[in-house]
């Protein structure tokens, strides 16, 4: 038992304080977790054991992942996502920001105008904004911008969107201050999540109601997660629960904190790695319906391979080689006598699932980038880098270095130099596109469509498993058909969510529509891309997961026969939570329960006990 911690604070990076409800006397905890006495915030010191109900903070060892310096990974990235990691920003990363900060400051005291700092946005570009209402300028802008709809983001994927939020910032070019930074970090560390709804944004400029929700709760306004209770509460009683102070926003700071790719990144983030997972659960799972339909593994022979060498063909085809094996005890029962080839869903697997593969290393590698960079706008720069590319303004050009406009100037839709560039103040502002979301957007789209092929040839290789006349089985995988009907609706189902797919598979980044009196005009709508990718990832995960109860339940038929030792570990996994089908019963509870083996990462690793890095490791799972 650790020492009393006499304080109610709720954060001590790289700690956590958690509480845990329980009506056992001696609750037993395991793996990284820490017991410990606690000073109650209403009663005092206590002793976790001492009453059959109680409330008992805990402590949990938690990685700390430092943000600013190295580069964030989805892996990474998905670990902050559970709740099991503090962040703190570098030291040179918090040198950058305060730099970068000067700039906007001196800009501010010297009373000259530039794009952002002290003028409207969009539309509202040239209009000048007195000293005395920036504050009110940056926080109006959150306000009127959180109007976003729709469900809310899970916390899991509000974590990412913070993460990379604060990520983005740690860069140095968004003139946010310091303590404005300090507070994202603590509200990370203190598990104290804005509610973000998913829907309203269009990619451009950014994420701009998601990341407007998200600077709302921290500012003390709307609503918040709190991570002790999964409960959605008032966002001002959830910083002081933690000790927290909102964060009072000052010039430039509001656009500073909107303007980004950060949800599309952070919902593509979960679908690339969910992506990944699942397409190796895929190898698995047709590696097993190869051998209960008496199929050959010769169509994955190295030399067939080795002369069309796309890099994710070449990896399925090892990968189910090492699944199957002509000497298991199924295999021998046949040796695929009396057969000349097998059907396409499973001869070609290393072709249709290799592409996917191949698809998801493009698309994680454009993600990292993304969740990398920084997506603000206008941009901070200190020193004058832009002469050394030749790109330095002249005399010709009169820059505006702060010249005051008149106020009652006609607005114009197209913006002036000053709007666009300013130099002073020890660096300079500059306006760009960086927070376009056309990169996610693009290859989230093309990520859904690359991992719709996985449910459609999942699905087909089901039907074979299920259907009679295909597979020399039991119709629908069941003795005594006819009383019962063991898989013919779980197929319906597989084949409903395969179909789903291709309506999701349409690219969401195709269309664009003129938003803010067309200052924006062409947008990415990445927002709904990265949604629906992460809903056909889902609907994949269930599909294989039907593919590998079916072919589970076929290798029943071959019993005492035995398969290869990996496949039969995957067999014995699923057994410990899904009983072989002598008739029917509630079939749901079991499509949930197989789905969850394969989102967790049990399926990959009982398949891959050794965690033999041939086979990619997707990182942590929820």
């Amino acid at each position: 038992m650790c020492s009393p911690v006499q304080s109610n604070v709720c954060f001590v990076p790289p700690m956590i304080f958690v509480t845990v409800r329980s009506r056992d006397r001696c609750c037993v905890l395991a793996g990284d977790w820490l017991c410990a006495v606690t000073h109650h915030p209403r009663h005092g010191p206590m002793d976790p054991c001492s009453v059959p109900t109680f409330e008992r903070y805990i402590t949990m060892q938690r990685k700390l992942v430092q943000l600013g310096s190295a580069i964030l990974d989805v892996a990474t990235l998905r670990q902050c996502s559970l709740g099991t990691t503090a962040i703190q920003v570098s030291d040179e990363a918090m040198k950058r920001v305060r730099v970068g900060r000067d700039v906007v400051d001196k800009i501010v005291e010297q009373g000259d105008t530039a794009y952002g700092i002290n003028t409207g946005f969009g539309l509202f570009a040239n209009v000048v904004v007195s000293p005395t209402q920036l504050a009110e300028l940056q926080t109006n802008l959150i306000r009127s911008h959180a109007a976003g709809v729709g469900s809310p983001l899970t916390i899991e994927q509000t974590r990412m969107l913070l993460v990379l939020r604060i990520n983005t910032l740690a860069k140095g070019h968004s003139g946010v201050r310091p303590e404005t930074l300090t507070k994202m970090v603590d509200a990370f560390n203190a598990d104290a999540i804005s509610v973000v709804p998913a829907q309203g944004t269009v990619g451009a400029s950014g994420d701009l109601a998601p990341l407007s929700h998200l600077a709302l709760g921290m500012m003390g306004e709307g609503t918040m997660w709190d991570g002790r209770t999964g409960e959605i509460k008032p966002a001002n009683e959830v910083l002081k629960s933690r000790n927290l102070e909102p964060i009072v926003l000052e010039a430039k700071e509001g656009l500073a904190l909107i303007n980004g790719t950060q949800m599309m990144a952070a919902l593509g983030a979960e679908a690339v790695h969910q992506a990944r997972n699942v397409a190796l659960c895929a190898d698995i799972t047709a590696a097993l319906t190869v051998e209960v339909l008496k199929g050959t593994p010769r169509a994955f022979h190295p030399s067939i391979h080795s002369v069309r060498p796309h890099h994710g063909q070449q990896t399925v085809a090892a990968r189910l080689r090492t699944l199957l094996s002509p000497t298991s005890e199924l295999f021998k029962s046949h040796e695929h006598v009396g057969r000349v080839q097998d059907a396409y869903s499973l001869r070609c697997a290393p072709q249709v699932h290799g592409v996917v593969h191949d698809t998801i290393d493009f698309v994680e590698g454009i993600l990292t980038t993304e969740m990398n960079a920084a997506t603000d706008n206008p941009m901070v720069f200190t020193g004058s880098d832009e002469d050394m590319l030749g790109w330095g303004f002249d005399g010709q050009d009169d820059v505006d270095v702060g010249h005051p406009r008149r106020k009652d100037r006609p607005l114009d839709t197209h913006k002036m130099i000053s709007d666009t560039f300013y130099r002073g103040g020890g660096g300079f502002v500059i306006s760009g596109g960086n927070f376009h979301g056309e990169y996610p957007a693009k290859v989230l789209d093309y990520l859904a469509i690359g991992m719709s092929e996985i449910a459609n040839i999942s699905e087909r290789r089901l039907e074979r498993l299920v259907n009679p006349s295909l597979s020399e089985l039991p119709a629908f995988l069941v003795a005594d058909g006819g009383l019962h009907s063991g898989f013919m609706i779980a197929h319906c189902t597989a084949a409903a969510l395969a179909s789903e797919n291709k309506g999701l598979s349409h690219p969401a980044s195709v269309d664009t529509i003129s938003t803010s009196g067309s200052k924006e005009d062409h947008v990415s709508m990445g927002g709904f891309a990265a949604r629906k990718a992460v809903q056909v990832v889902r609907n994949v995960e269930m599909v294989v997961a039907i593919e590998l109860l079916a072919a589970c339940q076929a290798l029943e038929f071959f019993r005492p026969l035995k398969t290869t030792p990996r496949l039969e570990s995957v067999h014995a996994l699923v057994r410990e939570h899904v009983a072989p089908w002598d008739g029917d019963r509630y079939m749901a509870p079991d499509l949930e329960a197989a789905v969850e083996l394969i989102r967790t990462g049990q399926v990959l690793k009982a398949a891959n006990p050794s965690g033999d890095s041939a086979w990619g490791d997707p990182g942590p799972h929820y």
